[in-house]
């Protein structure tokens, strides 16, 4: 009996200790994946890419941004600063980064069914809500007034080659639905319209409008949109 109880004894231990080193491995992944995501969030090499950079990311040899690239936008003063792909669908880049990896951070990216060269009256681009304000995590800040008129200013450069620069002036920011199709059914319902009574403004009818979109979190069907006027040089 004694050896029985030593025996079990040992047995539990072991498994105390195999449940333990399980626990361990999967905290160090945690922590290896929050790091991994936060270093690509924050990749300054992806800087070379923007057009008119001065450094020539091919000719040092870095590798080539993907194809899928329509646009590069700039938010004043904030780390809104990435550069915009595109896919024949609105899945690719919610975990694929700008070189075509796998990246949980994925891209900033135009939703598939709007035109590549933002000639559209409205486009609706996606981005992850990550930490630190990386990605569109930095769009929360605009639904405070007084943040949106002092980050109201930005740079929209059309294509890989930045074949169109527009500047960005940011109007109106609020909480909306993932199921209010004026905002993410591009060419359904009234948007102007909609801005108009959502943020209590009158909406120029005749600039294009460009939305960023995020999740808000702690509910799965909230998004942070930030609208902002496109105008032509």
């Amino acid at each position: 009996m004694i050896k029985f109880l030593k025996n079990l004894n040992i047995i539990y231990e072991r498994l105390l200790l195999f449940i333990l080193v399980i626990i361990l491995l999967i905290s160090a992944w945690c922590v290896y994946d929050c790091w991994y995501v936060f270093e690509h969030t924050a990749d300054k090499n992806l800087f070379r890419y923007r057009p008119g950079s001065p450094v020539n990311a091919v000719a040092v040899g870095d590798e080539k941004i993907s194809d899928d690239m329509v646009a590069w936008i700039t938010i004043d003063d904030t780390d809104i600063d990435y550069p915009i792909m595109q896919a024949a669908d609105n899945t690719k880049y919610l975990n694929t980064d700008p070189f075509g990896r796998y990246s949980l951070a994925g891209s900033i990216f135009l939703d598939s069914r709007n035109s590549s060269d933002m000639s559209d009256s409205y486009s609706l681009v996606y981005g992850h809500h990550m930490e630190y304000g990386r990605m569109f995590g930095a769009l929360d800040k605009f639904l405070d007034s007084d943040f949106l008129s002092k980050h109201s200013h930005g740079t929209l450069m059309i294509g890989k080659n930045a074949d169109i620069v527009c500047k960005l002036t940011v109007f109106a920011s609020f909480r909306a639905s993932a199921k209010d199709d004026a905002v993410f059914e591009p060419g359904k319902g009234d948007i102007r319209e909609f801005i108009s009574q959502k943020a209590d403004i009158s909406v120029n009818e005749n600039k294009k409008i460009l939305c960023l979109s995020t999740c808000a979190e702690g509910d799965a069907v909230s998004r942070i949109v930030v609208f902002c006027y496109i105008n032509n040089e």
